[in-house]
Order: C-alpha cells, then structure tokens, then sequence
C-alpha cells in the first residue's frame, strides 16, 4: 500500500464526528458566507498567536495580497523577498504593480540572508516580506532592526509556519502583519483554500477587514478599491476542530522531524538545520541529496512519495524574465534547489511508516 505524502485522511478520520457537527451546525443555519464560527474562529486565531486581531481571509495568496494592499504598496514602489519560496510570495508584489526584489537565502535554514538585505534597499523600498519557509520562522529580529532603521514595513509570509515560535512567540505575531495559510497540506488546514492576516494595529486590521469584502465600510458603501477574499463558514467550521487539537498535532511535527533527523545523522543526507532560539512545525520534512533524480526514482518504485519545495527560484521563472535577473545572481538559492527534497510528513506519520522511508533512503 502507497505511503501518503501527507495523511489527511487519519487526520480527518480522527476527528471526523466533531467536524460532521460542526459542517451541520452551518449547513442547518443557512449562514455560509460571515457568522458566528468566523468570528469566533478569528477571536481564537488571535489568542492562540497572541495577537490583537485575526483577519480569516480567502487563502493565504490573498493574505498577502491584501496585506501590501493595507499598506499602500503600489506601482513603482520595491519589495524585498527571497526568491526561494512558492510564487505567491513574490507574485502579489507583481501583481499590485510593485517590484519584487531578491535577496539569497541562508544555507542553513534557507531563508532570507538578512546579512544581505539592506545592499538591496532603495529610496523605492517600502516594505520586506520575508519567508518563514518549511516551518522555520526567518530571523525577524535582526529584520525588523532593519526595517526600523530605514522606515520599512515587513510582512511574514507564515504560510508553512503557522504554530512554530522564535524566541518564544509564535510564528504570524512578529511583524507588522503576519499572514498564513489553511490549504489542506499546512500545518493547519481546512478543506479548501483559505488563510489569515494577524496584526496589533486596529486601524490596519479595519481596513484589511475592508479590502476583503470590496472595500465596504458598510453594505454597498465602498471606502476602497477591495477584493472579494472572504473565508466561507464551513472551512471556517473545520478550522475550529482543528485548532482545538492544533497544539498536540505541532508537538506531534516536531518530535517526528526531530525523529527523521536522528534516524538520518549518520548519513551523507543534509538534514533541516533548526535554529536554537526558534522551533519548526515541519510543514515540509525535506533533506539535500546530491542525486535526487535516483533518490526519488528509487523511493517512488518503494511506494514512498516525495515532493520538491522548490525546483526553480523564481528569479529564473519566465514570469519574471521581466525583472533582469539571470542564472548565478542568487548562488545559494540555486544550489538548494538543485538538491532539496520533501519527505511524506504529517502529525499522523507513525514510527513503522517513517523507519521504512528511512531504511529505504539508507
């Protein structure tokens, strides 16, 4: 039988009565779009990550989106990410008429180098969105001394870190605005697309609460130019069982990343490297390996998915040919692409399961 790459059916399975009840509750109420179970998903959203206000929203591409939007960012202005992360990170930037601009990445955690941040910062720069990649917060501190010192505001794209804390606070609450995911592969996922804004500015956090709904102030009164980026109350529904158990399950994560690592030390394989004052939540368990071709040739024909987070930097991706950049422009970046290999992972992963991939790799 094929190992899943992530076991969301067990998952389901766990806690499949309460989350039946809660799908009934709203299908029963006829409320699908706003209610009760999205404000109250939002008032636990917020306690769980310590922030004043949670803003549930569309998916976490428009968590982003709306977040630059919030703060203004528009054509002819700069935004300073990494160029190796999923598209969306860079994409909205692009999207509003702003300009990504690319800094290489740390080889050991594979986020943004904040060494190599402020050489990119020009009078055009408003804002740095920096990626908390694999379930690994990036190093906000030194980021958000960056940003202070040049007026800058700085985002988390916490889409893969929901759950995971640096320096004793959690992922989403170390920024000006954070933002996550809930596709059904996150830490955290509903049963569609979905996501969250997290902020302790109450004048951001109505407006953000603004832009998702068309920029209305008050039914069909429209204050800004907004975008429809609701969260409907049945992901919302699921979302509430879930997060009921979140904290096990991220406990869960890290002793099987931490298991995986142990299993694999002794091996030539590059491990995740974690940070002492930060902790993963695993969204991806994914190694280096020189020949991954074979690697995953060999798994696959063993009944043991994999994934590549990511095969191409986005400065290499056609979409941004328009940006000037070339191969060799972001060294680090290009090199763990070439090698980086995801592993299946899920809070549901059992030993026997995960010691055969192991064996298998060994």
């Amino acid at each position: 039988m094929k190992i899943p790459f992530i076991d969301l059916q067990k998952q389901y399975q766990e806690y499949k009565k309460e989350i039946d009840e809660q799908i009934a509750e709203v299908l029963e109420s006829s409320i699908y779009i706003g209610g009760k179970k999205v404000t109250l998903l939002e008032e636990k959203l917020a306690k769980f990550t310590g922030a004043k206000r949670a803003i549930v929203c569309s998916s976490g591409t428009d968590a982003l989106l709306l977040s630059l939007m919030a703060l203004g960012i528009k054509k002819g202005d700069e935004v300073i990410t990494t160029p190796f992360t999923f598209i969306a990170t860079a994409e909205v930037i692009s999207l509003i008429g702003a300009t990504p601009v690319f800094v290489d990445i740390d080889e050991k955690t594979y986020n943004i180098d904040p060494n190599k941040i402020e050489e990119k910062i020009t009078k055009h720069t408003k804002a740095i969105l920096p990626v908390s990649l694999y379930g690994q917060v990036a190093d906000m501190k030194e980021i958000n001394k960056i940003a202070k010192k040049h007026d800058l505001k700085v985002i988390e794209d916490g889409c893969q870190s929901f759950g995971a804390t640096y320096r004793g606070k959690k992922s989403c609450n170390l920024s000006d605005i954070g933002c996550t995911s809930f596709f059904p592969s996150k830490p955290l996922g509903c049963y569609g697309d979905g996501g969250a804004i997290f902020t302790n500015d109450e004048e951001l956090a109505l407006k953000i609460k603004m832009l998702l709904n068309h920029g209305q102030n008050m039914r069909y009164r429209h204050k800004y130019i907004g975008i429809n980026g609701r969260l409907d109350a049945i992901q919302a529904a699921v979302l509430l069982i879930k997060l009921k158990y979140f904290s096990n399950e991220v406990k869960q994560r890290e002793e099987i990343g931490k298991r995986y690592t142990n299993l694999l030390k002794d091996s030539d394989i590059i491990t995740p490297y974690i940070e002492d004052d930060r902790s993963s939540v695993y969204a991806q368990y994914s190694i280096r390996v020189k020949n991954r071709d074979k690697v995953i040739e060999h798994l696959n024909k063993q009944g043991i998915p994999t994934a590549i987070h990511y095969p191409m930097p986005l400065h290499l991706q056609e979409c941004f040919g328009y940006l000037g950049y070339k191969e060799g422009d972001f060294e680090v970046a290009e090199k763990i692409s070439k090698e980086i290999l995801s592993l299946p992972m899920s809070a549901f992963l059992n030993k026997e399961v995960q010691d055969d991939i192991v064996k298998a790799l060994l």
